[in-house]
């Protein structure tokens, strides 16, 4: 092909053979019926073959549209054909052309004609590729059509058999799945509608397979390579902290404590994810870990995606820890003499757990002896950034131990996706005495009946979080809007009460003080964008208002939800909407009638579908293009036990009937698995 043409396909990612052959089609057309022209029905699509008589190029008057007339012909009857905007068919289809029409029959000045949609030349024995048989539809550019895509792809299908299987043969029968070769033919020609599906079914599985084989051998070679200290015995510190807690852990709580000890005491390294729902106590498990560090004369340290999140989780430690040991906080946005306070204190190991951002990641930062990395908001961070804060870290030939948390529950089908490489610990019940908390969505018209909800509770000395949406995913729009916000309110519906606005645009001491305010009751109203999402513990805030409530997902709602409901008086949360989407409309249907995490989470799968709820990429894991965890989550389980048999016969694939699926699995994750191939 030309240059234009490779360039116009390397804007759809298709550069290879191979890559223009998994370009997979979206869904198929049915054209195998044929008919004649007399017995088309107006307004019927059909195929029709037949005989091109005569063609002529016209531009309409109006619009300047250029319109082939044609007159055809089969064994029973003559007919006008038209084709818009095609222009260059007029000098190159030819009086005796045969051809194979997908047209409809319309009536045109009380004269029946042909409106084609697509054509093909079918005379020498050339084949109708998009006009008669099962036709497969390709996801098409502005550039590329889906009749280009067509053409080249049959042209390149007989190169199907020179592409390896990554399937082991074993794995292909036990599935009853066909050879990638003839799944690759019955993908883009089969024979009709269901060996087609049938066929990619194949890819389907095989994308799934490919992934959790990935996520299994970093897990594999992780065991296998990696050593961390065994943080066993005496437990001065983490024992005294479970003593003093003004609180009695829940049995959830005591459980992952045993859970994660028993990881820790081990030379292998921890790789566990804490998944907790909203007030579930994952901070005292996870600090717990950390000080199972301090107890042995080494580091732990909390990564957290937001300074805000950081600033909140410093504080929790502080106050339930301080006593222990010696807290230290490191983000970008410190001054430059704290700063570099803080990397020394890390540096020195007089800093014994570290709250900190992605500055924790910084090549400057060097730890002193860490052995406990816990990362929160797991899924705002991933493979790649987990990995390179672990083997940053390394000490004496050692690693740190890795607990992954997240608050945001996930359904098991993309935990296995996200998290296959963790083992699982689950914190489901909330602390005693947490309260539920009663949930209204609001129209526009209801809204004075929401703020006076909020005056009534800020008279009675309680507070009130107001927040905002994302707008345009433009933070300083988002910012403005804010600020607006809380210029309205203070001229309106809260007048006379106390209001301070928080986001993300603020310097990081300037939402300390805020927070701080807040928390000390100096801030009866707190307007806000979705930077208090997560880690912000204020018992006394009753009432959480969220405006534009459909433009958030439904996990996210259930966090900001979640910032109420944390002391002993009852807690609201009131959503106002405007207009929203039928889709957006069962998300806020769905948190008014439930409060589990959990039963929200596979409610969300099941509406926005798992690519709007965290990007592969940030993740650090191959994209899916032809799999669907909702819709696949069989194959996805039956594709898990598939990879868990042959990376427990063959952890790092160096068996010569795994070097296929090795390349596979190498060239899907790119460089992401680079340490664990490495010879």
């Amino acid at each position: 092909m030309g240059p234009v043409t490779a360039r116009r396909l390397a804007s759809l990612g298709i550069g290879t053979v191979g890559e223009l052959l998994e370009h997979y089609p979206r869904r198929y057309e049915d054209f195998r019926e044929r008919r004649l022209l007399a017995d088309l029905k107006l307004g019927e699509e059909a195929t029709v073959r037949v005989i091109l008589e005569r063609i002529a190029l016209a531009t309409t008057r109006r619009r300047g549209l250029q319109v082939v007339r044609a007159t055809v012909r089969d064994h029973s009857g003559v007919m006008e054909a038209v084709w818009f905007n095609q222009g260059y068919l007029a000098t190159t289809l030819e009086p005796g052309t045969a051809l194979s029409l997908r047209a409809t029959l319309r009536h045109r000045g009380g004269q029946p004609s042909l409106l084609v949609r697509g054509h093909d030349v079918v005379g020498d024995g050339e084949e109708a590729l998009h006009t008669e048989g099962v036709v497969p539809v390709y996801p098409a550019g502005e550039e590329v059509s889906a009749r280009l895509l067509r053409s080249l792809i049959h042209q390149v299908l007989p190169l199907a058999r020179r592409i390896p299987d990554p399937l082991p043969v074993a794995v292909r029968r036990a599935a009853d799945l066909p050879a990638r070769c003839d799944a690759l033919v019955c993908l883009h020609a089969p024979h009709d509608v269901q060996q087609g599906w049938r066929a990619r079914r194949r890819f389907i599985f095989e994308e799934l397979f490919l992934l959790q084989v990935g996520v299994l051998v970093h897990k594999a070679a992780a065991a296998a390579r990696l050593r961390a200290p065994a943080l066993d015995g005496a437990a001065p510190l983490s024992g005294a902290f479970v003593r003093q807690l003004p609180f009695a852990p829940t049995a959830d709580q005591r459980a992952a404590v045993e859970e994660i000890s028993t990881d820790l005491a081990r030379e292998t390294p921890m790789r566990r994810l804490l998944q907790g729902d909203v007030g579930s106590g994952k901070t005292v498990v996870a600090l717990h870990a950390l000080l199972r560090a301090a107890d042995h004369g080494r580091q732990g340290a909390l990564l957290v995606p937001t300074e805000t999140l950081a600033a909140q989780h410093l504080d929790t430690v502080a106050s339930l820890a301080g006593d222990f040991v010696r807290c230290e906080l490191l983000t970008a946005g410190l001054g430059a003499a704290r700063h570099r306070a803080a990397v020394d204190a890390v540096a020195s190991g007089e800093a014994q757990i570290v709250v900190g951002t992605h500055a924790l990641l910084q090549e400057r930062v060097r730890f002193h002896d860490l052995a406990v990395v816990v990362v929160d908001e797991q899924h705002r961070f991933g493979v790649v950034q987990r990995d390179k804060l672990v083997h940053k870290a390394a000490h004496a030939g050692r690693v740190p131990h890795l607990l992954a948390m997240t608050a945001t529950p996930i359904p098991r089908t993309l935990a296995l996706t996200l998290y296959g490489d963790l083992d699982v610990t689950l914190l489901k019940a909330p602390p005693a005495g947490r309260r539920p908390v009663h949930t209204e969505v609001l129209a526009e018209g209801d809204r004075q009946r929401g703020y006076a909800l909020a005056r009534h509770e800020l008279d009675a000395g309680r507070q009130v979080y107001v927040v905002c949406p994302t707008i345009d995913e433009s933070e300083s729009v988002t910012t403005a809007a804010a600020v607006a916000e809380a210029d309205r309110l203070r001229e309106g519906e809260l007048t006379g009460y106390k209001l301070a606005v928080l986001h993300g645009q603020m310097r990081p001491d300037e939402r300390r003080r805020v927070m701080t305010a807040f928390k000390a009751g100096e801030i009866q109203a707190l307007v806000a964008t979705s930077v208090i999402e997560v880690g912000v513990d204020v018992p006394n805030a009753t009432v959480m208002i969220v405006e534009g409530a459909e433009r958030f997902g439904l996990a996210q709602l259930h966090q900001l939800r979640g910032r109420v409901g944390r002391g002993a008086a009852p807690s609201t949360c009131i959503l106002f909407t405007q207009a929203p989407t039928e889709q957006a409309t069962q998300r806020l249907l769905a948190l008014v009638r439930s409060s589990d995490g959990f039963e929200l989470a596979d409610r969300d799968l099941e509406i926005r579908g798992e690519g709007h709820l965290f990007g592969t990429r940030q993740s650090g894991l191959p994209d899916l293009r032809v799999a669907r965890l909702l819709r696949d989550r069989q194959i996805l389980l039956a594709a898990r036990k598939a990879a868990q048999g042959v990376v427990a016969t063959d952890p790092l694939l160096r068996q010569a009937v795994n070097r296929p699926l090795r390349d596979a699995v190498r060239d899907a994750f790119g460089g992401q698995l680079a340490w664990v191939f490495r010879a």
